[in-house]
């Protein structure tokens, strides 16, 4: 029997159990459904597709190496499968389990019915960590380490190739999908590119990580970069556990110079791929929450209105808080942005806009490159304080501004109306220039650079005074007790 590899965000051959349990089994059939109704999704930009193409080159030439090139299809899931069963007749479907939105939650779902009508066996194997079903939270921990601790599944030395001569299929275009032309910068996404910037982090990169990763401008290059990868697949979250630990050992007892700052940074390193599946597992457990509130009350707090026009300025960098609008079309060009300038955009919009969550979550994660709805949409709600058990953070744009760009570099690379400014100190505040001091510089605030779009210490009291008093209401501290119960962090062991 025809053994079928259905790839989704995994476009590797390293690390794939799927793969090596197919290729033990009979001819492989390796297949990727490029599906036109995920892309239309309002959480999917044209980047995202650019990445996957990419992605899905690279994987194509690895498995031709190994002696089956990957099959590729546009359509939809299970009609491109049906075909298919039509052309070569009966198979097996092994896949990884995938921690996605609702459109590939439903997705799955129609391929397990189509598979049991047509009795095609189906296995899907765990990934990321993520543990399905999971009913305690108390043994997530411990679960995750021991996944990790496995060791990453060896590449088949040979792929028997599947019967009946398919054609291997165009890699489609966005036209294709019914998306735009891709105009943004993209990063370059290939197993030997995960592999490459994993090492060069290990071992150059990231040692001024713990003290770097905060500042958009020296994260760039000090964070590991692995984040398109991961949500990709490219590189599992495995294969960077276990190269992280062979490096804590290089360094755990060392005397060089730097190594204590390493030994600090990888540690920092550690914690953060313990939280990415810390965050997959919250999606995987409570689906409910890619489109409302843990604590549904939460809803209500900003059902009062929309203000499109304060959306839109947030969209386009234009709030006048320089910078949030260097942030924004930071993320908007490259596609990337260090975890705390993300959140802090996400902050200005939920608390200094009051802006509706899930009318901005959706086209935020488009934004991103590495965007993984498991992770995406619990921090969101997080950053926007309806999980009624997280402290509420209100992220200070000014202050943020001096902390992380005190020299104001990012700040004049992204938002050039600025650049002319010499005092740094007015870059970070235009509206402190006096009249004169606008036009010697050139840029006249309300005309060249937009005037603040809100008051940011009356809407910081606005949003604190209106969260806190739902969250003392008894029936809300209920609800966040059992929160914590069900999707609270526990003490790793």
């Amino acid at each position: 029997m025809i053994q079928l590899v259905w790839y989704k965000r995994d476009l590797r051959v390293r690390d794939h159990r799927p793969l090596a349990e197919a290729a033990a089994r009979g001819p492989v059939l390796p297949l990727y459904v490029a599906e036109p109704e995920i892309a239309a999704g309002d959480d999917v930009s044209p980047r995202h597709w650019s990445l996957i193409a990419q992605g899905l080159h690279a994987l194509r030439r690895s498995l031709a190496a190994l002696g089956q090139p990957l099959i590729v299809r546009c359509g939809r899931l299970p009609d491109v499968l049906e075909t298919l069963y039509r052309q070569i007749g009966p198979f097996r479907i092994w896949a990884h389990q995938e921690t996605g939105n609702r459109r590939t939650f439903d997705r799955d779902i129609r391929v397990r019915s189509w598979a049991q009508t047509r009795r095609i066996p189906l296995t899907e194997y765990p990934c990321r960590g993520v543990v399905r079903p999971l009913r305690d939270r108390d043994t997530w921990s411990a679960r995750w380490a021991a996944y990790m601790q496995q060791p990453p599944v060896p590449v088949p030395e040979m792929l028997m190739p599947a019967p009946g001569n398919l054609e291997p299929g165009r890699i489609p275009t966005h036209a294709d999908l019914g998306l735009p032309p891709d105009t943004t910068a993209v990063q370059a996404v290939s197993e030997a590119h995960a592999h490459q910037l994993l090492d060069t982090f290990l071992h150059q990169r990231g040692k001024p990580y713990r003290k770097s990763m905060s500042s958009p401008r020296t994260a760039e290059r000090s964070c590991s970069r692995l984040s398109v990868h991961l949500a990709y697949g490219t590189l599992s979250i495995r294969q960077a556990v276990h190269a992280l630990r062979e490096r804590q050992m290089e360094v755990e007892n060392a005397s060089f110079q730097g190594a204590a700052t390493w030994r600090k940074s990888l540690s920092s390193f550690d914690s953060r791929l313990h939280w990415h599946g810390h965050f997959m597992q919250k999606l995987e457990d409570a689906p409910r929450i890619e489109h409302e509130s843990y604590i549904p009350a939460f809803d209500e707090l900003r059902a009062d209105g929309f203000d499109a026009d304060l959306y839109a300025a947030w969209k386009h960098g234009q709030t006048g808080f320089p910078m949030v609008d260097a942030c924004m079309r930071c993320l908007r060009h490259t596609g990337w942005l260090n975890f705390r300038m993300r959140a802090m955009l996400c902050s200005f919009a939920a608390y200094d806009c009051w802006l509706d969550w899930r009318r901005f979550a959706p086209w935020y994660g488009g934004q991103m490159a590495d965007y993984e709805a498991g992770i995406h949409y619990p921090q969101v709600q997080m950053q926007s304080g309806t999980t009624g058990i997280n402290r509420l953070r209100i992220y200070n744009p000014v202050k943020q501004g001096h902390e992380h760009d005190p020299k104001a570099v990012f700040i004049r690379r992204w938002v050039p109306e600025l650049a002319a400014i010499e005092n740094d100190a007015l870059v970070h505040e235009p509206w402190q220039m006096s009249a004169f001091e606008q036009q010697a510089y050139g840029c006249v605030v309300g005309r060249d650079y937009p005037e603040r779009v809100v008051d940011h210490l009356e809407a910081y009291h606005h949003a604190r005074d209106q969260i806190e008093a739902l969250r003392e209401e008894p029936h809300i501290q209920a609800q966040a007790d059992t929160i914590v119960e069900k999707h609270g962090s526990r003490r790793r062991r």
